[in-house]
């Protein structure tokens, strides 16, 4: 009994450490650690951990200098509005590829639902660090509003749809792991966690927005507007797409290892296929918000200086970006795709930061001072992006999320 148990305990470890290593030793695994990204990440690390700490110990005023009349910096503006929306990439693909049937598309399908798992959950960490006191994590949902807030609609909803795409991503898991009697299970329930995918996803990348009607008199009249749920759901659909191009083509760049000949050899059709949906998502978005302006009769506000800065956000990071896709569609150039969906991705992180810092409060004294954050404040952000990279390069270096396992192949 002993020596099966023993002999049993060593398999287990031996199994996990392969899968842990790689199939190395530690020495190669350690030899393989020492890269240049690797070592900017330690830095990095080294500086915004400690940060990290402060801010809880000491509260919020160390990190940041967030108030009463200006409650939102980076952590929120890049974390948490700039993230949910680039994290729709799980209930997009899993939308186009088992609902509408766009079986060509299944070589992203995976990397869209790891993009939004840990987009959101990412998001969720933000917000903790931004709120403090981890542990009360349930009280939005449980105890401190009613079902009538803004608030419990979204925490319920993040809670819920983290836990839909990590049964969507399960089958990843489980073929890592060869549990094949589980993955049968897996494979039943996918359609099932994708349909709850949808309905959580609309309802809560709208109520993000739906968060700033409560503001009226705060929110600047270019970008408030009783449409800013639709703006939010409409703007979610382009960049989530424009996310899988961008993320699809930094795995094919720095993680070719991870990749198969299926997913290298299908990513510029795939990658202008992804540019058309972008291009018309970017084009009813530009309609979405022309409305909204010709809805309040703002067109005078145009001429004033957040008219002049609103008028670079929608020309410049929504309609700009567009040409280049249609450009680049026309012409089946994947190349001018890609540069066109990292110009949308970065036209949406602009709009969310105009909304949630630069037009929040923007007649109140100071608030130039107040859109600059502090260094701790941007340590923090470093930080977490840092962490969030080397998790989601860990995943696609180990599972089969860009390439196939072979031994699961027929279960597709």
């Amino acid at each position: 009994m002993s020596n099966g148990t023993l002999t049993g305990t060593d398999n287990f470890r031996s199994w996990f450490m392969d899968k842990l290593l790689m199939g190395m030793s530690w020495p190669e695994y350690s030899r393989r650690l020492i890269t240049p990204f690797n070592i900017v990440a330690a830095i990095i690390l080294s500086i915004g951990i400690p940060v990290i700490a402060i801010r809880f110990v000491f509260g919020l005023a160390s990190a940041t200098h967030a108030s009463n009349e200006y409650p939102w910096g980076i952590l929120l503006g890049w974390g948490l509005f700039g993230g949910v929306p680039l994290s729709a990439t799980g209930f997009v693909m899993g939308t186009a590829y088992y609902i509408f049937g766009f079986k060509r598309y299944k070589p992203l399908v995976r990397l869209g639902v790891l993009t939004g798992f840990l987009g959101y959950l990412f998001a969720v960490i933000y917000l903790l660090t931004d709120l403090g006191r981890p542990w009360r994590i349930y009280y939005p949902m449980i105890i401190g509003f009613g079902t009538a807030s803004v608030l419990f609609l979204v925490a319920w909803h993040v809670a819920t749809y983290l836990t839909v795409q990590f049964l969507e991503f399960s089958e990843a898991i489980l073929e890592w792991i060869k549990s094949r009697r589980v993955y049968k299970w897996a494979t039943m329930i996918v359609i099932g966690m994708t349909i709850a995918g949808i309905i959580l996803s609309t309802l809560h990348q709208s109520a993000l927005g739906a968060m700033f009607l409560l503001v009226p008199g705060k929110l600047h009249p270019l970008w408030f507007s009783s449409y800013i749920p639709v703006f939010f759901l409409s703007s979610s659909i382009y960049a989530a797409l424009a996310m899988v191009i961008v993320i699809s083509t930094l795995a094919a760049r720095f993680l070719r290892s991870a990749t198969d000949h299926n997913f290298l050899e299908s990513l510029d059709r795939l990658t202008v296929g992804l540019g058309k949906g972008t291009c018309v998502g970017l084009f009813v978005y530009l309609a979405l918000k022309l409305v909204g302006v010709a809805h309040d009769d703002n067109w005078h506000l145009l001429s004033t200086p957040y008219g002049n800065w609103f008028l670079v956000e929608i020309l410049g990071f929504v309609l700009l970006p567009a040409i280049v896709l249609t450009y680049g569609v026309k012409n089946n150039s994947a190349g001018l795709v890609r540069f066109g969906a990292f110009y949308a991705v970065l036209g949406i992180i602009v709009n969310r930061i105009n909304v949630s810092i630069i037009a929040f409060n923007w007649n109140l004294p100071g608030h130039l001072h107040h859109i600059i954050p502090p260094w701790q404040e941007v340590a923090i952000v470093a930080s977490i992006i840092t962490i969030h990279i080397l998790i989601f390069r860990w995943i696609l270096n180990r599972m089969p999320v860009i390439r196939e396992h072979p031994e699961y192949k027929e279960s597709h």
